[in-house]
């Protein structure tokens, strides 16, 4: 059934905030209005002031949407946050859609009449998003104009002001100036002039620049344009530069005038389809100039790590390993008794990486999950969730570092006293699947989508699955989320040396556990054997003891557990003179042989 704005239901319905936004829509004569979770850089992670579909709609998952019509709110999540979402969202006026199954474009269509206006702000959009929408629901009109979140969001947060510093080249292993010249000589190989540059992780890496602007990622947010000749234009708050020493091949300009420089460039230029706002590409548009698509010129040289920022990368592993250590020690001990909760053990593993005299800040909110919470993929424990770790429950913890060697990501599972029988099946079928990534040998060329199965072959077989990728690429003290890397059925990305995934199948009980088992991995040259074929394989860089007590042995094969006992000899050799007495007598007891 259709239905169009005028003949819905009246716009009064709903709580203040969708009220507000469905008059704003009448005003500007639109159906509909689509709120992404995305801020005008397209990061997971967004500042407060750029928290408009959890304002709007009290969901807070990394990933999201919502589109609002007169008469229905549909907030799009996928698999790892359909049970929260229903946790947050007002179910009277807000609608949970199963993305991607459903999509916004065709969701739209069979609810508005031919010829009805879905407005967006082309700055929260990019042309490749708009594409797809425009394609599923060829009949609506879209109409690009303000963001009406933002008129009416009256106590909206100002944007951060903190200040930019550079990062060293000791950490970095290549200056920035190397660094633009050979991207500068790419886009003259393609003729093009200049590419515009959106992602905050893209500037910060080809700048040697690290920031303060989003919680957990040391980002600075801002819009560039590299030129062909290694130039670089930078648009944000200059004060955010003050410290820095001037350097006469960028300039910087404020934030605001992006968007008029842009009509004073020559073209081509190169665009990213899937990363730069769908404004950028209008205003070329607009104003005479070719518009180039292509990738993010910084996208793959970003991803492949060089050989300092591998060796950091492992340094800060080892470090963060240690106070994993330290850590599951102390759960072990502490938990039983029922004392600890979710928000006590996050912020003991918290002080434990504190510790360490390196940490600059977690890399991203811990998932502490007791329980049935366990299940929740993304779970974000808050005071009014708080749950104890009970005995004969499972616990899981997903948590990492930002080190300035290098960015951590780990995922441990554990039982607090003794496990079941279904508890141990469940999580070997899980452990399963890491190790088969973790052995991979691969053909060069290979993609993240041709390694998938592995995860969860052992899964399937009995009838199990995860509703999520088994693996995200990993910055270097960047995003702990980097593509364009990933191991997911729909990644199309060749796998090359140097890049960092996660390793990490699970398995989820709704309102019984969760399972996640997590290593991140390199990229890597692997020996030459048989007759000599030019393959990858991946290189462990994360060594934490995994829950031997909830391994059922007789699930394994023999280099199934050839592989556990080695990883565990390993880690003991790695840790032992790293941790604490008292943990260094727990750590040899976790990594026994099986």
């Amino acid at each position: 059934m259709f239905q169009s704005f005028t003949a819905s239901a009246s716009p009064e319905q709903g709580p203040p905030r969708l009220k507000r936004l469905r008059e704003e829509m009448s005003r500007e004569r639109l159906d509909a209005f689509l709120v992404p979770r995305a801020d005008a850089h397209q990061g997971e992670y967004v500042a407060p002031c750029d928290e408009r579909l959890s304002w709007l709609t009290g969901f807070t998952g990394s990933a999201g949407s919502a589109a609002v019509t007169a008469a229905e709110a549909g907030v799009f999540v996928d698999g790892r946050y359909r049970i929260q979402v229903r946790d947050q969202v007002d179910l009277n006026y807000f609608t949970p859609v199963n993305w991607p199954e459903i999509r916004p474009g065709a969701w739209l269509a069979e609810r508005l009449e031919k010829g009805a206006r879905v407005g967006f702000d082309p700055w929260l959009h990019t042309a490749s998003e708009m594409e797809v929408l425009a394609k599923a629901a060829p009949e609506l009109e879209l109409v690009a104009g303000e963001n009406l979140i933002d008129r009416i969001w009256d106590d909206q947060p100002s944007p951060s002001d903190a200040k930019a510093v550079e990062y060293p080249i000791e950490f970095s292993g290549e200056s920035s100036a190397s660094k633009r010249g050979r991207l500068g000589k790419v886009l003259a190989e393609a003729r093009q002039n200049a590419a515009v540059l959106t992602l905050p992780d893209s500037i910060c890496w080809l700048l040697n620049i690290r920031g303060e602007d989003i919680a957990r990622n040391p980002l600075v947010q801002a819009f560039a344009v590299l030129f062909a000749d290694a130039r670089v234009a930078l648009f944000a708050d200059p004060a955010k530069f003050a410290d820095l020493l001037p350097d006469p091949t960028f300039t910087i300009a404020p934030k605001t005038e992006f968007a008029v420089a842009l009509h004073t460039l020559s073209g081509p230029v190169r665009v990213d389809k899937s990363t730069a706002p769908l404004a950028v590409s209008l205003a070329l548009k607009a104003a005479g100039i070719t518009v180039d698509w292509d990738d993010d010129p910084c996208i793959l040289p970003k991803a492949r790590k060089n050989s300092v920022e591998i060796k950091g990368t492992r340094e800060a592993h080892l470090r963060d390993g240690a106070a994993m250590v330290e850590f599951l020690a102390w759960l072990d001990a502490e938990a039983p008794g029922g004392g600890v909760t979710e928000i006590g053990a996050a912020k003991a593993l918290e002080e434990f990486r504190a510790r360490t005299n390196a940490l600059r800040e977690i890399s991203f909110d811990t998932i502490s999950g007791a329980g049935p919470d366990g299940a929740i993929v993304h779970y974000r424990v808050t005071e009014g969730t708080n749950r104890a770790l009970r005995p004969g429950e499972l616990y899981l913890v997903d948590s990492g570092g930002q080190y300035l060697d290098g960015t951590t990501d780990i995922t441990r599972t554990v039982i607090v006293g003794t496990a079941t029988a279904e508890h141990r099946r469940c999580f070997t079928l899980v452990l399963k699947g890491m190790i088969e990534i973790s052995r991979a040998r691969f053909p060069r060329g290979l993609a993240g989508r041709d390694l998938d199965a592995l995860a969860r072959s052992a899964l399937w077989k009995a009838g199990f699955d995860y509703d999520h990728g088994t693996g995200h690429g990993v910055g270097h003290y960047l995003s702990v989320h980097e593509g364009p890397q990933r191991l997911s059925r729909i990644s199309e990305v060749k796998l090359d040396p140097g890049m960092i995934l996660s390793n990490e199948p699970g398995y989820y009980r709704a309102g019984e556990f969760g399972i996640r088992i997590e290593n991140l991995i390199v990229v890597s040259e692997a020996e030459k054997l048989g007759d000599g074929r030019d393959q990858l394989d991946f290189e462990t860089l994360t060594f934490v003891p995994i829950d031997r007590r909830l391994i059922e042995t007789g699930l394994l094969s023999p280099g199934e557990r050839e592989w556990i006992d080695a990883y565990h000899a390993a880690v003991r050799e790695k840790l032992a003179a790293r941790v604490s007495e008292g943990a260094r007598a727990w750590l040899v007891t976790a990594t026994a042989p099986l």
